[in-house]
């Protein structure tokens, strides 16, 4: 998106010549507007699919089994529709998972830090987060262990695969040891995995997903990250057992299935090989992307500025000197033209006050060099 012009993406406006490293979306060039028109008129010469009357509760069949078919590849393993349900994207569904499996007042596990908007949802429902420390290999497991001994939380929400904010992946081993808790201690456990499809470097551990019938695992996937926010369309991964806890809710047995137009178009975009097609054009154009960030991160920021550069997702995660407040920092960047969002943000401790989250994705390879650039003059230079 060129600088100098004026987007408003629905839900903020971005000013003219502000260049945007907060924002966490597809930039608009990466919109498959025309991808979408013919899947529209594939599935609307098609008027058999029903598109226009309420759904199934649990999505489409032959959704759900395209669905399957195509993260099969994606996760290394078979996917069964029939653990499938179709969502309005993960945000709903993480709401959804808050009314029907967690009361006002109960505590929950999340990660330090964890997605800022996630916590307002919490905080929407009224409950009580604990935080769980992460380090390189994602969340500490021996310290979800020990709060266990002591709380007996509503679930963990955890982002095990390019997580939001840091971009780390939670190690295979880790991963298997959150599995054998769950199992042990009838623990709930919310896998955010929206960023699993974008890989750029190296392919990530299996998902949280792979569990879901060994362990108490609801695991989420949107197509916001791989094909368009706009259409407000996800899916949740469980056992028979939450599904069915899910399908029985008032909500589906009120309105029927989630979004079944929307599913209906993606369908014939499955079916047309489109969603690949723009799946290998994001992994192309972010990996791009995500290493001109990088290496200009490096050329311009000062040595006390430290990141790891990440093999998939949306976002880097900077953390600068200790005596740094980037709150304030904040301010001053905007005065110079550039946004990131605050570290702040996205803790339940109100720490990480000298860390930033920086998005690739929004802005294309040029305003991400000039937008470190601005970043720079802000920080400071080596």
């Amino acid at each position: 998106m060129p600088a100098a012009i004026a987007y408003s993406t629905a839900q903020k406006e971005i000013p003219p010549g502000m260049i945007d490293l907060a924002i966490g979306q597809p930039s608009p060039r990466l919109l498959p507007y025309g991808a979408m028109a013919q899947a529209a008129a594939h599935s609307g010469a098609r008027p058999e699919r029903m598109l226009l009357a309420y759904g199934a509760e649990q999505g489409d069949r032959r959704f759900r089994t395209a669905l399957a078919d195509f993260l099969g590849p994606i996760y290394g393993l078979p996917v069964d529709p029939a653990h499938l349900l179709v969502t309005n994207g993960a945000s709903q569904a993480i709401d959804m998972v808050c009314t029907l499996f967690s009361k006002a007042g109960e505590t929950i596990f999340v990660e330090e830090p964890t997605y800022f908007l996630a916590r307002k949802i919490f905080a929407d429902h009224r409950l009580n987060p604990v935080a769980l420390p992460m380090d390189a290999d994602g969340l500490i497991v021996e310290a979800l262990e020990e709060q266990l001994r002591r709380v007996r939380p509503a679930f963990l929400y955890t982002i095990p695969t390019y997580h939001n904010p840091t971009s780390v992946c939670l190690s295979a081993a880790r991963r298997e040891k959150l599995a054998e808790l769950s199992r042990r201690h009838h623990l709930l456990v919310v896998a955010d995995e929206v960023y699993h499809p974008l890989s750029y470097t190296r392919p990530p551990p299996s998902p949280m997903a792979a569990a879901c019938l060994s362990a108490n695992i609801i695991s989420l996937g949107s197509f916001s990250k791989i094909l368009a926010p706009g259409l407000r369309l996800g899916w949740l991964q469980a056992a028979p057992a939450l599904i069915e806890r899910i399908v029985d809710c008032g909500l589906l047995d009120s309105g029927g299935g989630l979004n079944p137009f929307s599913s209906g178009v993606v369908l014939s975009a499955l079916e047309l090989g489109l969603v690949e097609k723009n799946l290998a054009l994001l992994r192309q154009t972010y990996g791009r992307r995500l290493q001109a960030m990088c290496a200009a991160l490096r050329e311009r920021l000062p040595p006390s500025a430290r990141f790891s550069e990440p093999a998939g997702g949306f976002f880097v995660w900077l953390e600068l000197a200790e005596a740094v407040d980037t709150l304030a920092l904040h301010a001053k960047a905007l005065s110079q033209n550039v946004e990131f969002m605050p570290g702040v943000r996205f803790s339940s401790r109100q720490g990480l006050g000298n860390c930033m989250r920086l998005s690739f994705a929004f802005c294309d390879t040029p305003d991400l060099l000039k937008g470190i650039e601005r970043l720079a003059s802000v920080v400071g230079r080596p």
